[in-house]
C-alpha cells in the first residue's frame, strides 16, 4: 500500500522541463532569430545598396542634362592626311572650375579599363553619409579641381552603395581616366599604384606623398578601403594630365576602350 501511494504522487521523471532546458531553448531561438537578421542585414548591405547606387548615380548622371557621350573621335595619332581633321587634343592650360558647394556634383569619371558603360557622377565632399554613400564619387575639399595645377584627389567605395571604385586594383599604367565636366573632357593617364595605411594623407597632397612641395603637374589621385570589405589599408592610384578637350567636339579617342 505505502509503495502504491508514493507511485501516485511521484511524477514522471521528464515530465515537466527543468530550468536548464527552458535558458537552453530561449537562447537558441534568441541566436536563430539574430541569424535571420543578420543575413538579412548582409544581403541589404552587400547587394541591395548596389542595386540602389548603380540606379542613383546613374540618375545623377542623367540628371547633370549633358546629354549622351558624343560618337568617339578617331585616334588623332593615326590621322597623317594633310587634309584629316585638326588634332583636337589641347596642351595648354585648361579652364579650371571653382570648387562647389558640399554635395554639388560637377564631374562624371569615365574609365575605359572598367567598360564602355562606366560612367560615374563626382560630387563635393568625401563625407560617407552625405556623399560616397548617396552620390558616388567624392572629392576631397582643398585639392586641385580637374585640369588644375595640383592634385584632384576623388574617393569611392570599393564594395557596397554602387561600389564606384570596385576594380579600382586592375588598372595599369598608361591607361586613361576621364573626367569630364560640362563644357570640357580632361584625360590623365595613370602613373603609379601603392597601398598605404588610412591616416597616409601625403598620398591627396598637391604633390603626391611630399608634403609641402608646390605643385607643376597637374595630377589626379583615386583613394578606395583596401582590401576587399576591409578598412584597414587604402588603395591609391596617381595619375597626370595628358590633354584636354572641350565638350562641343567629339569624344575623345580613349574612350574607345583600353590599349
Amino acid at each position: 500500500m505505502p509503495s502504491e501511494q508514493k507511485r501516485r504522487h511521484v511524477a514522471p521523471q521528464g515530465s515537466r522541463p527543468g530550468v536548464g532546458h527552458v535558458v537552453v531553448g530561449v537562447i537558441s531561438e534568441l541566436f536563430l532569430t539574430l541569424g535571420v537578421f543578420l543575413v538579412a542585414f548582409l544581403v541589404w548591405q552587400m547587394w541591395w545598396t548596389d542595386v540602389q547606387g548603380n540606379q542613383a548615380q546613374a540618375a545623377i548622371v542623367k540628371d547633370l542634362g549633358w546629354g549622351a557621350i558624343p560618337p568617339v573621335t578617331a585616334d588623332p595619332s593615326a590621322t597623317a592626311s594633310a587634309s584629316a581633321a585638326p588634332d583636337p587634343r589641347r596642351y595648354t592650360a585648361p579652364p579650371v572650375l571653382d570648387e562647389p558647394a558640399k554635395t554639388t556634383t560637377f564631374a562624371t569619371l569615365l574609365v575605359p579599363r572598367w567598360g564602355a558603360d562606366y560612367q560615374r557622377p563626382v560630387s563635393e565632399g568625401v563625407d560617407r553619409v552625405a556623399v560616397l554613400d548617396r552620390l558616388g564619387i567624392g572629392h576631397y575639399p582643398g585639392t586641385a579641381m580637374p585640369g588644375a595645377l595640383g592634385n584632384f584627389a576623388i574617393a569611392g567605395h570599393r564594395t557596397t552603395y554602387g561600389k564606384p571604385f570596385n576594380r579600382i586594383a586592375e588598372l595599369k599604367v598608361g591607361d586613361a581616366l576621364v573626367v569630364r565636366t560640362e563644357a570640357t573632357w580632361y584625360v590623365y593617364r595613370v602613373t603609379s599604384t601603392e597601398i598605404v595605411a588610412p591616416q597616409d594623407v601625403a598620398v591627396i597632397a598637391p604633390v603626391p606623398d611630399q608634403a609641402g612641395a608646390e605643385p607643376t603637374a597637374r595630377m589626379i589621385t583615386l583613394t578606395s578601403c583596401h582590401p576587399m570589405y576591409s578598412a584597414s589599408q587604402r588603395y591609391v592610384v596617381h595619375g597626370t594630365l595628358d590633354y584636354w578637350e572641350p565638350t562641343s567636339g567629339p569624344a575623345p579617342a580613349e574612350l574607345k576602350g583600353p590599349a
